[in-house]
């Protein structure tokens, strides 16, 4: 590894709104805005939030080594593992491998592409991944997880009629004898503020890489991720508060949901539904455990 690793272990609290947008859409339900169908609090996977982190670190340091992006957009991921076989000097590939698009590789080659691999792309660093998909690089587990993002109270998830002034074809056009206006529909949530947990673990960092600079990156990715990554689907986006947690050691000096419990957010807007994050209050209760120290970022 090039750097050293982080020695603290952490944990962290993030909070981010919505307004007027999607902030994840469900395939499965016509894409409409995710929510626990028994309470109706929204819903943000841990995927969906690693994608803007991998997508901030991308366009900022231009996929290039030691912040390349493994999981992207129409990646081929078995053509990067064969980039990593090459790069730490295995053997050639047999040609039936390349008509099987298999390498399994040594003992010792597998370690070695899992290492470099480590070392060039931010994501395998911090998230993790699974490399053992036909050309073999390993497996590695990620020392930063997020829990699913949930809203503080019960959403209201909207589907908005649109109209479009223009048609694809010109049979369409024909059909609408004259009046080119087709219809659409728009998912929106009018507004939400969402919470989410997380966690990093300086004992699978060591393991990774995951250094001290690629920690200040992911806190930077956090509060500016959503500016670039605005669209008319998902509307007004914003992060809003992230409070950290960090252990004076590797293994840590108090249990994560005792210090999530710290973090209270009240609803302050009475009777009327919640539009903007001034409905809420956030505030610590109580005193951090010895041993761990309490940092605002924004």
């Amino acid at each position: 590894m090039t750097k050293e690793a982080i020695k603290n272990r952490y944990e962290f609290v993030y909070l981010f709104d919505v307004e007027n947008g999607n902030p994840n859409g469900d395939p499965d339900a016509g894409n409409m805005p995710r929510i626990d169908p028994e309470t109706n609090y929204g819903i943000v996977t841990d995927v969906c939030l690693k994608r803007k982190v991998r997508n901030y670190v991308q366009i900022k340091h231009s996929n290039k080594p030691p912040y390349r992006i493994y999981v992207q957009e129409k990646a081929i991921l078995n053509n990067i593992h064969e980039e990593a076989y090459s790069a730490i000097g295995a053997s050639e590939q047999t040609e039936a491998d390349k008509e099987k698009n298999k390498r399994k590789g040594s003992a010792d080659e597998v370690e070695k592409a899992r290492l470099w691999m480590c070392e060039n792309f931010f994501d395998v660093r911090a998230f993790g991944a699974v490399m053992s998909t036909g050309v073999n690089c390993g497996q590695v587990v990620g020392p930063l997880q997020f829990n699913f993002g949930k809203s503080m109270e019960p959403i209201m998830p909207l589907e908005i009629s649109i109209t479009r002034m223009a048609v694809a074809t010109e049979d369409e056009a024909k059909k609408q004898k004259g009046d080119n206006r087709t219809m659409g529909r728009k998912q929106i949530v009018p507004y939400g503020l969402y919470k989410t947990e997380g966690y990093i673990s300086a004992s699978f960092a060591k393991k990774t890489g995951f250094s001290e600079d690629d920690l200040s990156l992911f806190w930077e990715a956090l509060e500016n991720m959503f500016e670039h990554d605005h669209s008319a689907a998902r509307g007004k986006m914003n992060a809003r508060k992230l409070i950290i947690f960090k252990h004076k050691d590797t293994l840590g000096n108090a249990p994560a949901h005792k210090l999530f419990d710290l973090v209270k957010v009240t609803p302050v807007h009475g009777e009327a539904p919640a539009r903007k994050f001034e409905d809420y209050k956030v505030e610590l209760i109580g005193k951090a455990p010895d041993g761990v120290e309490v940092i605002e970022k924004f």
